[in-house]
């Protein structure tokens, strides 16, 4: 069975599990009726996004995108609701253990919900709505980069690093613009685009990436792939073509030099076992010529292969900064703190993105939606 299927069942699988706590905790503490069109209600929004995620990819109707878009916001908001659930339960459990029965009385009674429980659900429903506002407020970020060797003419020079827009059904053609506007108010000398530009839907790719044709930065737009390019190498082939069509360069596994400075790129799926990634960097002969080198890269795991084989600089994305919180935490453990922010290993300055978009969820809990300013010293 193939790795993908794998983590599609197992997803499904614990989805259905939260979905069935969720359900026996609405009915204990808020007095929901456990009735036969309740249940097949929850098993429904069970498999909503499993569902959705499959027929988005197929078909591109706007019937569908809106079905996706429900069932993406729904999974934000049953997110917020487990942990509710938990804390109920939580609850319940300190309190019969100190021998107190105030905190959460009248449970599923005739008598309505505990008030308790009411107020920790509607915590999690309001938590919701703010996670959706602010993901949708995206921010400019400004950092100063200073790279040993830096040719003269570099010197307060600016780049534009987007990542992770998830161009798709949820984020469209007005958020391309949105952020088409952004980064040519920024007026950089250089624009890099890191990465899951698109959500890899069936959506139309050519002009999802018009808005950016009009951006004519003086040292060009350069772009790399993310895993939600590469589903498949068709689906590779069509992405490459929008954005190459739309005056965009593509750095697939490849290197130029740029007034003295070196730029690389490297595809996702050739970054993600460490023996590829090596020997793939090894055949872009990035020793070969003098001057910084600045490595775009989907992904910021191994950033001691980036340091080993000479990078100056290497911008990344891909993690969302863990995008929910606690998600955020465990992105910190698998990409060992260099999942989000301005980091430094030896030599090497590593600044990884948050990104500009979403997947899943259209919320933002514990990060931000970002654009980065790079300004070279």
């Amino acid at each position: 069975m193939p790795l993908f299927t794998v983590i599609i069942i197992v997803f499904q699988f614990l989805v259905f599990l939260g979905h069935w706590f969720l359900y026996k905790t609405a009915v204990k503490f808020l007095g929901l009726r456990g009735t036969v069109p309740i249940r097949v209600l929850f098993v429904l929004l069970s498999v909503s996004f499993t569902a959705a995620s499959v027929l988005v990819i197929r078909y591109n109707k706007p019937v569908l995108n809106l079905f996706y878009t429900f069932s993406a916001a729904w999974l934000g908001v049953f997110h917020f609701l487990l942990w509710c659930s938990f804390f109920c339960w939580l609850a319940l459990w300190v309190q019969r253990a100190l021998g107190l029965h105030f905190i959460l009385s009248n449970l599923g009674s005739r008598f309505g919900p505990s008030p308790w429980a009411a107020a920790i659900f509607s915590l999690g429903l309001l938590i919701s709505v703010y996670s959706v506002l602010n993901a949708g407020i995206v921010r400019t970020r400004e950092i100063d980069v200073t790279l040993p060797g830096l040719p003269e003419g570099w010197g307060g020079r600016t780049a534009v690093w987007i990542s992770d827009l998830h161009l798709g059904p949820v984020r469209g053609l007005a958020f391309a613009r949105e952020i088409a506007k952004k980064v040519k108010l920024l007026n950089p000398d250089i624009l890099f685009i890191g990465g899951d530009l698109y959500d890899g839907t069936s959506g139309n790719p050519v002009r999802l990436v018009e808005p950016f044709a009009g951006i004519k930065p003086p040292l060009g737009a350069w772009f790399i792939t993310g895993n939600h390019e590469e589903f498949s190498a068709r689906a590779k082939q069509r992405y490459v073509s929008a954005v190459s069509g739309a005056g965009i360069h593509v750095l697939d596994n490849k290197m130029v030099t740029i007034g003295g400075v070196r730029i690389a790129g490297v595809d996702y799926m050739d970054t993600f076992n460490a023996a590829k990634y090596r020997a793939v960097l090894e055949k872009m002969s990035l020793g070969d010529k003098p001057g910084p080198l600045i490595l775009l890269k989907h992904s910021p795991m191994y950033p001691e292969i980036a340091m080993e084989k000479g990078a100056s600089l290497q911008i990344s994305g891909h993690t969302h900064g863990g995008q929910i919180f606690p998600a955020s935490l465990v992105a910190r453990l698998v990409y060992k703190g260099f999942d989000n922010g301005l980091k430094r290993l030896g030599g090497l300055i590593v600044y990884t993105s948050a990104g500009a978009g979403t997947w899943g969820p259209p919320m933002r809990f514990g990060t931000v939606p970002e654009i980065v300013l790079i300004r070279f010293n």
